[in-house]
């Protein structure tokens, strides 16, 4: 196997640990968390995730970076936060992590408009069998679609996607860790989300010890590190291997409630398991050299040759 791939290994593997995370989040939200409120879950996981990491990083943002660091916050997080927790209140089941899988889709379209990463037929494909293995894994039998939800659940994804490449567009300026890059686009975001959930919400609710232990596991493990290794991979991998780990999140929280929530698998569920699971495997390979490494600054971001230009 060539050193440069197998070089690729240690980082997408750590990438894979933010969605790994994120697959926690439903089973928190419902075990741990007050009920019905989206943009305050949202805003308890952005703002102070973006302040631990703005005083451990102790760089803002210069120049043109003030606004691409609220553009990126607001679709990474302001956006993608109070979506996501309104489709999954709304949509039932695991509706809304099936709508959420088309992502790899999306941002392969998004990536050819921006990266010139131009997808290859086997992208497109394996995109497809990803978005089949979690629907597979997912989706119950009953339940009515909510238009509402399907559309936060779309619109969620393409926020991320959207967010996904124009960070991989624009990179990072020279001398800024993706420690400071994280942190300023949770604090923009987290900032952009504290009015709306006031406006729409209300005042925050009363939490007992169980919801503040809630509330710190997401802001700390499942959201400031989660998003400090997401932002790190997308730095070093093309964002077309960056999404396709994306499937690992609803792969996670099935396993989750399966083993902490006594739900049960069917032998229709674990087989889509292996397919999502084979998708995101499939979806990492093709690539001939690594990424820019984490100091390359905005002008000297390369863009990484595909199997489709072999």
């Amino acid at each position: 196997m060539p050193a440069n791939r197998s070089a690729l290994f240690p980082v997408i593997a750590l990438t894979a640990l933010a969605p790994i995370s994120w697959g926690t989040t439903y089973a928190v939200t419902t075990e741990f968390l007050p009920p019905d409120r989206p943009l305050f879950t949202g805003l308890m996981r952005a703002l102070p995730a973006g302040l631990v990491l703005l005083a451990l990083a102790r760089v803002l943002p210069r120049g043109a970076w003030w606004w691409k660091a609220a553009v990126l916050g607001a679709l990474n997080i302001g956006a993608f936060f109070p979506l996501l927790f309104l489709s999954a209140y709304r949509l039932p089941g695991g509706m809304a992590a099936a709508v959420a899988s088309v992502g790899p889709l999306f941002v392969a379209g998004l990536a050819a408009v921006f990266l010139g990463e131009r997808p290859a037929v086997r992208t497109l494909l394996t995109g497809i069998a990803a978005a089949l293995g979690v629907s597979l894994v997912v989706l119950k039998a009953a339940g009515a679609l909510d238009a509402v939800g399907v559309l936060a659940a779309l619109a969620s994804t393409a926020s991320m996607s959207a967010g996904t490449v124009l960070t991989k567009r624009w990179g990072r300026p020279d001398g800024v860790g993706p420690l400071a890059l994280t942190g300023w686009q949770l604090t923009a975001g987290g900032l952009l989300i504290a009015p709306l959930a006031l406006l729409v919400e209300g005042a925050p609710p009363a939490l007992d010890g169980r919801a503040t232990a809630g509330y710190l596991y997401l802001a700390l493990a499942n959201t400031a590190v989660a998003y400090w290794l997401w932002f790190r991979g997308i730095g070093r991998l093309t964002a077309t291997q960056v999404t396709f780990l994306g499937p690992l999140s609803p792969l996670t929280a099935a396993l989750v409630g399966w083993a902490a929530l006594g739900q049960a698998l069917t032998p229709l569920q674990l087989a889509g398991m292996g397919l999502a699971f084979g998708a995101t495997v499939v979806g990492q390979l093709g690539v001939r050299s690594p990424a820019p490494g984490p100091g390359a600054g905005v002008r000297k971001v390369r863009r990484p040759v595909l199997a489709s230009r072999r």
